[in-house]
């Protein structure tokens, strides 16, 4: 968690081109957080975080930066589109399910690493359930010699086990059906509701009984044991603490709900409704979720959009307001975009290697070939509607389409995308705009 702005950065050079603005507002952004944490408990309470506003067109690296970032922290986070909630009383999502969301998401962080700081007694736990079913336990009145005998078998049939020698035997286990049906999305007290049904209905937890191989018992019991093992309610007091103190929340589009000055009728009650439910939680408000209350004070938000049809100053100014950190994403050129091919640890084209390499084929991308598709993804986003890097997907595609398809017959040899084969699939499509606009 207290990586410097400088290691940030760098650890998003590696999955992310250019965009070194961006990149270093949440970088300060983060290591706020971190500082603020060292502060005394009065101080703590004061510093806010410094909401960013991210301003660029599709696919130049708005969503890959926050995601990245969340995964390399560690840190609860979730993407929302702002287009899908609705002001309270149209049909639609109510804004304050994002922070449920994220809370959902803090949970299963929390308890998947708790999983694995004790991965080795669930599986001890696993290990001497199934064992205890092929070879169960003695009476208690037993002699030592018989203990002494039963302990080598145990010790015995667990060297089986775990040397996968056991894996087709099958055995009877009883697994636990739960039917949490309630929807996180509900308010809290329509959740309580629906649990209380489910007691009365006596359609909650039961275990049923199933007959399964001990390589699949392996994996049924794994949620079971945990569950047991688990101390739910630590679990539970971390995520709470981790969503409030560390938690991200992504709000993609936020631009589609803006109202455009230039708009004949300037009022949309459903977009500003939106606006002004979305203000008491990026200003700080208690929220209530299934886990319990949730303050939203400290959590950051960033917001992303295109804004080509609306300007950022077209938020209601409130809002405006609580986002004061100010990103703008340059396009990406075709020099970028040669990089964003080249460079990136699990680029675009070691994907498409990767994946021809499955079928015994080495697929060899010429430089010339990349340069050239660089430059014809370039050219078309001019033409075209800009949608950046995304544009790649769909030269790239075009372009070993033929290959993809008769893959299975060139198994053991080496092909070669040259520049000339980049230029004979999309030359034409490229100079027929009405092509181009329907095709990449």
């Amino acid at each position: 968690m207290n990586l410097t702005p400088k290691e940030i950065v760098s650890y998003l050079d590696e999955y992310i081109i250019g965009q070194f603005e961006a990149k270093k507002a949440i970088a300060i952004a983060l290591r706020n957080r971190y500082r603020r944490l060292q502060l005394d408990k009065e101080m703590q309470d004061e510093v806010m975080p410094k909401n960013i506003l991210m301003i660029g067109s599709t696919g130049v690296g708005k969503t890959e930066i926050a995601r990245r970032l969340a995964k390399m922290m560690n840190l609860p986070f979730i993407k929302v589109e702002a287009s899908k909630y609705t002001e309270v009383g149209f049909v639609g999502r109510d804004v304050e399910s994002m922070v449920r969301d994220l809370v959902m998401a803090s949970v299963n962080l929390v308890k998947s690493e708790h999983k694995e700081k004790n991965a080795d007694t669930i599986d001890a736990h696993i290990e001497k359930t199934i064992i205890e079913k092929l070879l169960p336990p003695l009476p208690k009145g037993a002699s030592e010699e018989k203990k002494e005998d039963y302990k080598k078998s145990f010790e015995r049939m667990k060297q089986k086990l775990q040397d996968g020698e056991l894996d087709e035997l099958s055995i009877e286990v009883e697994i636990s059906s739960s039917s949490d049906m309630s929807d996180s999305n509900l308010p809290p007290e329509m959740i309580k509701v629906q649990e209380s049904f489910i007691k009365i209905l006596g359609s909650g937890k039961e275990n049923i009984k199933k007959e399964l191989k001990v390589k699949d018992a392996k994996e049924a019991l794994k949620n079971e044991v945990s569950d047991k093992l688990l101390d739910f309610e630590s679990i539970k007091a971390e995520a709470l603490e981790r969503a409030q103190n560390g938690g991200i929340i992504f709000i993609d589009e936020i631009d589609k709900i803006a109202v455009s000055s230039s708009a004949s009728h300037r009022s949309d009650p459903s977009k500003e409704g939106v606006q002004r439910d979305l203000l008491p939680i990026v200003e700080g408000s208690d929220v209530n979720t299934k886990y319990g209350m949730v303050k939203t004070d400290h959590m950051l938000f960033i917001s992303a959009g295109a804004f080509h049809l609306s300007k950022p100053s077209d938020l209601i100014p409130e809002l405006q307001g609580r986002f004061p950190l100010r990103v703008e994403l340059s396009s990406l050129n075709e020099e970028i975009l040669y990089k964003i091919l080249t460079q990136p640890k699990n680029s675009l084209l070691k994907q498409y290697e990767a994946l021809m390499k499955t079928e015994n084929v080495s697929l060899v991308f010429d430089d010339d070939a990349i340069k050239a598709i660089a430059k014809i993804a370039q050219i078309t986003n001019e033409k075209t509607e800009d949608i950046g890097a995304r544009r790649l997907h769909t030269v790239i595609e075009k372009v070993i389409e033929d290959i993809s398809y008769t893959a299975d017959e060139f198994s053991g040899q080496e092909l070669h995308v040259s520049k000339n084969l980049v230029h004979e699939k999309l030359d034409a499509i490229v100079e027929d705009e009405d092509s181009s606009r329907y095709i990449l």
